[in-house]
């Protein structure tokens, strides 16, 4: 491989992103097509979805749309379908449906928690299960899961252990699909502020006054995070497979310590 500008292209590539309605999927999807990228996306909010397509469209890449829920087995099939038949056989997939609410886990019901399970680990599954036989040998899978999936994680002990459980899945499927040169990643975000989180944030306790949110000394974009998934997508990742990237401005980095506003560090 010969590392020049060209190694970071896209171009000529079909890509698939869940969740692409808004936030880090929405960034994803356009950091893509800007990129060089065809862009299938789906997502349950159609609204958010149209304008996420008028975006890829707009820079001149195709785009192919279906609003339904990923929890959907059939429902994921038929999109994969759709969308070799429309695009192309798939040279990248972007498992970002994901998400959860604040509850200590003896008052999550069994029902919340098979919600819990479904919406963050088996949309992934379900997605990689129905995609791989359409694939293109080469094709790269990122899997969008958490910090969360380090440490523990009290009021959301379902969520962390289902992104926990994406991380590892992550890296049997690495070796697994290694014989067809398929790579296999993570990123894990945080402090990254979306509009699917915004009323989670208040109540992990994740922001203190008095000290700044990471060791940048500030929040993340859903941009930032779509950077590092377009760099894992292309052929700058080439040799890079069964890992898991932070993208979090330092908070896994930092474990317990914070940054006061002064600048003086906290334990």
């Amino acid at each position: 491989m010969t590392l020049d500008t060209d190694t970071i292209s896209l171009r000529g590539r079909i890509a698939v992103v869940t969740g692409a309605a808004q936030g880090i999927g929405a960034a994803t999807a356009k950091a893509l097509a800007r990129f060089g990228a065809d862009v299938a996306i789906c997502d349950r909010a159609e609204e958010g979805l149209a304008d996420t397509a008028a975006a890829v469209e707009s820079v001149g890449r195709r785009c192919h749309r279906e609003a339904f829920d990923v929890r959907d087995s059939q429902g994921v099939a038929n999109f994969i379908s759709n969308t070799a038949a429309s695009l192309g056989a798939i040279d990248i997939l972007v498992n970002n449906v994901g998400g959860g609410f604040h509850s200590e886990f003896a008052g999550v019901s069994e029902k919340g928690e098979r919600a819990l399970i479904d919406e963050n680990f088996r949309t992934v599954t379900n997605c990689v299960r129905h995609a791989v036989g359409a694939m293109n040998d080469g094709a790269a899978i990122v899997n969008v899961t958490s910090v969360e999936a380090w440490h523990a994680a009290p009021g959301f002990a379902v969520y962390a252990a289902m992104k926990a459980a994406v991380e590892q899945f992550t890296k049997s499927m690495a070796l697994e699909l290694g014989g067809r040169g398929i790579r296999v990643n993570c990123v894990a975000p945080d402090m990254i502020p979306t509009p699917g989180d915004a009323e989670l944030s208040g109540a992990s306790g994740a922001m203190t006054d008095g000290l700044h949110p990471t060791p940048l000394r500030r929040m993340g974009t859903p941009d930032e995070c779509a950077s590092v998934i377009v760099f894992l997508a292309s052929d700058m990742a080439s040799f890079v497979t069964g890992s898991s990237i932070p993208v979090d401005g330092g908070t896994v980095a930092g474990a317990g310590w914070k940054v006061r506003l002064d600048g003086s560090f906290a334990l």
